[in-house]
């Protein structure tokens, strides 16, 4: 190890206390998208800006995605550069992490208040703790040590602090990337740490496309005890939804081993309908599917599928009603996002990042693949190598989601190192 990467990790354990005070603070700004109901990340990019106000940036910026459902109107998202020894010209290294966070969910499964931060046994318990804020704080200290030895690391570093990451990134990168293109370079390298396993052992260049959709199903409400004289939508959607489920996993059923799990997923996470009595037979009734699809796979196919079985389907409960042909089945895309070429698994940024490990934890790294959606796909779109790492208990989205705080400061010497390298 060389002497200022020394120098940089002891600098980073001393500010061990004050990174355990910023996540804390951070925790206690719910930032959640008016998807769910809240007001977007303003507030929390606010005290982001004012803890690192005094700090020798060299250059922040802050990019305001237009949103009128969010508070001032705005989706907030943050650069912040600290320049490599060669000023402007260096060479740049991205990490990016995302102000937004999921809903608590069902409070009554939570130890404690999940917006009023408690630390036990060396975790930090509230709702964003891990997802992302570990990281988030991670990153500023990585940076905030450099500052503080006074040292110029070999690439300039982009700390991107970016709303919407949790809701598909509309107000996020996506945006960055439509509106703000001259911000990114082919050279860049980028760290997306959103994702990883317990020791930090993973290095993610790869994922799966992403398709949510919900079927819309409209038939029309009786009361149950006359069920002919309408027609039951729930009935239509249990018939698809069970048919489709069955389809999709037995066509897409293709296993490639880069990945974990290795093949093509296809889960019915949510459905709705207006029935609030047991003797109602409803006349509309939703199902929302999350498939995460190997790259082998194409996204078009998928869903000239899913309109073909909805067809069939409804062909089979067809009945004229008042004039009207029913069932009536509406695919909505709530996301979709194509999977792009995987980053290099020989390329420089997972190569440093492996190096890195190897001289701070003494382990060595495996590359693969992931299902879940991160900010290195749309890097990936562009020809920009990114690789996703972090070291995780994977407690994001999850009641009592922690973060450990030995993981907090040691990933920050991590990013560190990458930006010495």
């Amino acid at each position: 190890m060389s002497e200022a990467l020394k120098k940089v990790t002891q600098e980073v354990e001393k500010l061990r206390d004050e990174m355990v005070n910023t996540l804390m603070e951070l925790i206690k700004i719910p930032a959640m998208s008016p998807d769910y109901g809240g007001e977007g990340e303003y507030d929390k990019a606010q005290k982001l800006l004012e803890i690192i106000t005094d700090w020798p940036f060299d250059k922040v910026e802050v990019y305001e995605a237009p949103d009128e459902r969010a508070k001032k109107g705005v989706r907030p998202s943050i650069l912040a550069y600290y320049y490599g020894q060669e000023g402007e010209k260096s060479p740049r290294l991205w990490i990016l992490t995302h102000l937004d966070i999921v809903p608590p969910g069902d409070l009554s499964k939570w130890e404690s208040d999940p917006f009023k931060p408690v630390v036990r046994d060396g975790k930090i318990y509230g709702r964003g703790s891990e997802d992302n804020g570990q990281s988030l704080v991670a990153s500023l200290y990585a940076v905030r040590a450099l500052m503080n030895l006074g040292i110029r690391p070999k690439r300039t570093v982009v700390l991107a602090f970016v709303a919407d990451e949790e809701t598909g990134s509309k107000y996020g990168v996506e945006w960055l990337m439509k509106n703000h293109p001259e911000l990114f370079r082919k050279d860049d390298l980028v760290l997306v740490p959103d994702g990883g396993n317990e020791d930090g052992t993973f290095i993610e260049v790869a994922e799966k496309s992403i398709l949510w959709f919900k079927l819309k199903v409209r038939g029309k409400q009786v009361h149950a005890s006359m069920p002919d004289k309408g027609l039951n939508a729930h009935h239509v959607a249990l018939d698809l939804a069970y048919h489709l489920d069955k389809l999709l996993h037995e066509k897409y059923n293709k296993r490639n081993e880069l990945f974990e799990p290795p093949e093509s997923t296809f889960e019915p996470t949510m459905v709705k309908n207006p029935a609030d009595s047991p003797n109602i037979a409803p006349g509309e009734h939703e199902v929302v599917f999350d498939c995460r699809v190997l790259p082998e796979y194409s996204l078009d196919e998928v869903l000239n599928d899913v309109k073909a079985l909805a067809e069939e389907v409804k062909a089979r409960y067809r009945k004229e009603i008042e004039g009207m042909v029913l069932p009536e089945i509406e695919i909505e895309i709530l996301q979709r996002l194509d999977a792009p070429a995987p980053t290099d698994p020989k390329g420089e940024i997972v190569v440093l990042l492996k190096e890195a490990l190897k001289k701070l934890r003494g382990k060595d790294a495996k590359v693969g693949g992931i299902g879940g959606g991160t900010f290195a796909a749309y890097f990936r779109k562009l020809g920009i190598p990114a690789v996703v790492w972090a070291t995780l208990d994977e407690m994001a989205h999850q009641p009592n989601e922690y973060a450990k705080i030995e993981n907090l400061v040691e990933d920050a010497k991590v990013m560190a190192a990458l930006a010495l390298l």
